[in-house]
């Protein structure tokens, strides 16, 4: 077994990745970098392609458990937070908006546009609101639920509390379905009617509730069935 140690520091990926850069490393070394050690009787080198071969590919690893990663001999639950921190980190950089303050939003496609991202490969309910000021300009947007593959538990008091605590003057729901049937269910029609009522009651308008697949959506606005 070679250990980082014993490489030529010319194949080392730490050594790599500053002299040649990121974009010369392979998956395998991206991993040893993040990863930094192996252990007594396996390289970090050994465990990274362990932890690819698993995978079978790196893209799977946004979808990847931490009792997945740690049933790997080797890699503990420090290192599997590590990668799910570093991919987590490296999809917000790559989604982050400038400024959301200047994002207007006019209609249910650009809600979509603007968040279809959000829920693109996710296989369970996410359940999002986007609270808005009276300029109708995007103050915040707050995951507020988690759900099972077709079941998501949403509490109308945590969707308006910050509501309140942001000062928005109205928000839209949106929510994804992972089987990609944009259709809305009985549960989120009951739901949308009561999130509207209450909106009505404390002032602040539901404006839409938006159901979101990877390359489609549902809009209860453009369907005429938010009642104002």
């Amino acid at each position: 077994m070679i250990m980082i140690k014993d490489m030529p520091n010319n194949e080392r990926p730490r050594e790599r990745l500053l002299k040649e850069g990121v974009n010369s490393l392979s998956n395998e070394e991206l991993l040893s970098v993040i990863l930094k050690t192996g252990t007594k009787n396996k390289s970090v080198k050994m465990l990274s392609m362990e932890l690819l071969i698993k995978l079978e590919d790196i893209s799977n690893l946004k979808n990847t458990s931490i009792n997945a990663l740690t049933s790997i001999k080797g890699l503990g639950l420090t290192k599997a937070l590590e990668l799910i921190a570093a991919v987590e980190l490296g999809r917000r950089v790559f989604l982050k908006k400038d400024n959301v303050l200047t994002l207007k939003i006019t209609n249910a496609s650009d809600v979509f546009n603007y968040s279809k991202e959000l829920f693109y490969d996710k296989t369970q309910e996410y359940f999002y609101t986007l609270y808005f000021n009276s300029k109708q300009e995007l103050i915040d947007k707050k995951l507020l639920f988690m759900g099972t593959v077709n079941r998501s538990i949403v509490h109308p008091r945590e969707i308006f509390k910050y509501a309140y605590i942001l000062s928005a003057s109205s928000i839209i729901c949106l929510h994804n379905h992972p089987s990609g049937d944009i259709n809305p269910s009985e549960e989120d029609i009951t739901l949308t009617n009561a999130l509207v009522e209450i909106g009505k009651i404390q002032g602040i308008p539901v404006l839409d509730h938006i159901i979101i697949s990877n390359h489609n959506y549902y809009s209860f606005s453009e369907h005429n069935r938010i009642r104002r």
